[in-house]
């Protein structure tokens, strides 16, 4: 295959099917962060937030059993090739979910609903991408480095499967596996969503979503000549990434980044039209355009500094076990439940 077709070209794709599958998943089966957490807040309605436990539950076993099979080289992985930094899963992840309740969307959400027609998420999608950038390399880059430190090269395997094998004297994949099998026995065990096919079936395809990437982009790194780096879907850096691209094709090279951007575009589009709800739909309030505008700018600089999006550290990290997964996926539902609390029932206290 890569004698057809060439390295970056073939990483797109690999994004691209992934990322229809994702975007399919939020526009026909619901499947999105702030929703979620909404429904666990307000609705008092879990079903949403189980989706995320399926898709967690078998990422976690599929990108453990591709270990297990040597498709996939774990340490060579972006949440397992750096040293952990709490302190930027916390702030980065705090920032992110203010800043995504804020907005109404994160920028995984927001890529569907520009699917949908929605063009107030297009400005979302926009100024995120570019704030990601601004604090990756731009004039916010020396300010998060001076704060955080720059990232080093992992000294040891910070990995929840590694830190859990020695006490159950299996190995590490199998750990692994087990315990991305129990969190999906712990989500399964609600009634409620063993009788709803449709949000376990699409809880369960964007759980593969993310193992789809992992095993495309190490195969193509081990039988490729270039450097491809082994990744999967997250949606903060590649959306600034695939603005470049757009405007640098010429001198640019395609990404696994941009192929995703653009496969969950395509998904939602197809899913909205598949369910009849395509249409074009703007801003007309200047207060909400306002917010939005600064919850994506939050939602970029967040991302950067916890080192991924609710997809991120909410999927990819958590699908190898990353120390970082949890922490900054339960910051990120701190920081959104705090800005949701903001613009439903405000700060002022009742007398």
């Amino acid at each position: 295959m890569l004698d057809l077709i060439s390295e970056p070209v073939l990483v797109a794709l690999v994004g691209l099917v992934g990322g229809v599958l994702l975007g399919l998943a939020a526009r026909i089966g619901r499947f999105c962060t702030l929703g979620a957490i909404e429904d666990l807040f307000y609705g008092e309605n879990t079903l949403r937030l189980r989706m995320w436990g399926i898709a967690i539950g078998l990422s976690v076993m599929g990108t453990f059993a591709l270990s297990a099979a040597g498709l996939l080289d774990l340490s060579q992985t972006l949440y397992l090739s750096r040293d952990w930094n709490p302190l930027e899963s916390i702030v980065g992840g705090l920032l992110f979910g203010y800043g995504m309740a804020l907005a109404g969307n994160c920028g995984y959400g927001a890529l569907a609903r520009v699917g949908g027609g929605d063009l107030r998420s297009l400005l979302i999608v926009l100024v995120m991408g570019i704030s990601a950038y601004v604090t990756l390399g731009g004039p916010l880059s020396t300010l998060r480095i001076w704060l955080f430190g720059a990232s080093e090269q992992a000294t040891n395997f910070p990995t929840l499967a590694h830190l859990a094998a020695p006490l159950t004297g299996a190995s590490t994949e199998v750990t692994g596996i087990a315990i991305g099998a129990i969190i999906l026995v712990l989500t399964l065990a609600n009634k409620a969503l063993r009788h709803s096919a449709s949000h376990m079936f699409w809880g369960a395809v964007a759980g593969l979503a993310i193992v789809s990437g992992w095993a495309g982009t190490h195969w193509i790194a081990s039988n490729g000549f270039d450097a491809t780096p082994v990744v999967t879907h997250t949606f903060s850096a590649p959306i600034g990434e695939t603005m470049l691209y757009l405007m640098t094709s010429s001198g640019n090279s395609i990404s696994f980044g941009t192929g995703s951007v653009a496969g969950v575009l395509i998904g939602a589009l197809i899913g909205s039209l598949y369910k009849g709800h395509f249409r074009w739909e703007a801003c007309d309030d200047p207060r909400e355009l306002r917010r939005q505008i600064l919850g994506a700018a939050l939602m970029g600089i967040g991302a950067v500094v916890a080192v991924g999006c609710s997809v991120g550290q909410g999927l990819s990290a958590f699908s190898v076990l990353s120390y970082s997964a949890p922490l900054t996926l339960i910051c990120i539902m701190g920081g959104a439940a705090l800005g949701l609390r903001q613009l439903i029932l405000g700060f002022t206290p009742s007398i």
